[in-house]
């Protein structure tokens, strides 16, 4: 890490609170809003599966960028010291979700077959004590309740040191924020350290915590849709598609950024890019091990009940979106990130990390609408449509973010002695000065 260069002094940047995002961010849930009623007049049951599929693909890249920035913290990574708040970001649309979650708990039985099927089905009739509204509600609440807060705890440890640092400019949402998040405060010195201390206990909390909540959303929204069928990997399978998609989310947003200013440009320049592009060429590879390790196992056991749900998912009329999101997942991301070249080049990382989104989109349609889908095309324009409201939420939350808290992230935590320092009881800035 020796390599990694931080500048002494950060520039403080901020999004404006008008302009190009804010303007599309209210067009796109404007569109997404009407195409949604639209279809709820139709067809409710498509209307609500397109909106579950885009709750769970824009909750999951949400937290999975969020999951980003807790990793890298944990590892103590130097190289996105410029880029950590770009994957912070992204928790301002976790309150947004939460509120967006709620009317997905009215769908009972119109979503979950096994609602009406407990009553003749002795194998679903064993899961009852799993399988039944009441506690997949309240499971469902005081998870994500539990996993958002510790998100934006998280986030505002993470925050509060650049406040005591950063201007407000005259910006009256920067103001109360800051007034909210200094409140007792100390010194920059001992908040910073207080911060460091706290982020580095809670991180792997969070991670733990994480790795449930979103192996029980897993669950309850897509397995149980085919009960009869199950898989003891398909939660990581999940959690960890997720994390891919958050740190391509990253990348996207930091190559926009790019764009958009030249100080930043500069802090995010090649050492950020090829870092994110390995990291996301990574994860494509793992999660193309994972889903093999999945079907290796079915194909060789050759069990009727275990081979369902490939099974469904290859025959018509859903084998061609099955291919689809193999090639965006896995083929044409791997293949366009091979090498060090195409990780350094904006526009190309940018372009690679919008298929793999797109491809994840695609994964989370087609492991929900098959199993609760019957007759009717594979997918229509609608179920995209309705996502545009789920973006532009996201951008307008994450535009917020920007406005209000510093681009980059002001303060740099303190350097943790290595092993032979932490022995000799040398702390991070005896260590510096050595």
């Amino acid at each position: 890490m020796s390599h990694i260069h931080v500048p002494d002094t950060v520039p403080e940047l901020h999004l404006p609170r008008t302009g190009l995002v804010r303007t599309l961010g209210m067009i796109l849930m404007l569109v997404g809003a009407v195409a949604f009623f639209i279809t709820l007049g139709r067809d409710a049951d498509q209307a609500w599966r397109a909106y579950v599929v885009n709750w769970l693909f824009f909750t999951a890249i949400s937290m999975g960028a969020v999951v980003v920035a807790v990793v890298t913290w944990i590892v103590k990574a130097k190289w996105n010291w410029s880029v950590r708040r770009v994957s912070l970001a992204f928790v301002a649309f976790l309150p947004v979700s939460f509120v967006l979650f709620l009317p997905m708990l009215t769908l009972g039985g119109d979503y979950f077959p096994w609602v009406a099927e407990m009553e003749h089905d002795p194998i679903i009739q064993n899961k009852a004590a799993y399988l039944n509204m009441p506690f997949l509600i309240a499971r469902n609440v005081i998870g994500l309740l539990v996993l958002f807060g510790m998100s934006l705890y998280f986030a505002s440890c993470a925050l509060r040191p650049d406040l005591g640092r950063a201007s407000t400019g005259g910006d009256t949402g920067r103001s109360r924020w800051k007034e909210r998040l200094t409140q007792r405060w100390t010194s920059q010195e001992q908040e910073e350290e207080a911060s460091y201390q706290t982020m580095t206990r809670m991180a792997p909390a969070l991670i733990l915590v994480y790795v449930v909540v979103f192996s029980m959303i897993s669950y309850d929204w897509i397995m149980s849709l085919e009960p009869h069928w199950f898989s003891t990997l398909f939660g990581g399978w999940f959690f960890m598609g997720a994390l891919w998609a958050g740190f391509a989310l990253t990348a996207l947003t930091t190559v926009f950024l790019r764009l958009w200013n030249k100080q930043f440009a500069e802090a995010a320049g090649s050492q950020q890019l090829w870092d994110l592009g390995k990291l996301t060429f990574a994860f494509c590879v793992f999660w193309t091990y994972l889903f093999w390790s999945q079907y290796i196992v079915i194909w060789y056991g050759k069990l009727p009940w275990e081979q369902a749900w490939i099974v469904h998912r290859s025959e018509a009329p859903w084998h061609v979106l099955s291919l689809l999101v193999i090639c965006m997942c896995f083929v044409i991301p791997f293949a366009g990130l091979i090498g060090k070249q195409p990780k350094m080049k904006p526009a190309w990382l940018a372009t690679m990390a919008g298929v793999i989104l797109a491809g994840q989109w695609l994964w989370q349609y087609t492991m929900v609408v098959p199993a609760i889908h019957h007759g009717g095309p594979a997918i229509t324009w609608w179920e995209p449509a309705i996502g545009l409201f789920f973006l532009g939420a996201l951008l307008l939350s994450v535009r917020w973010f920007f406005a209000t808290f510093p681009v980059i992230q002001l303060w740099q935590p303190q350097a943790d002695p290595e092993s032979l320092e932490a022995e000799l009881g040398l702390t991070g800035k005896e260590m510096l000065s050595r």
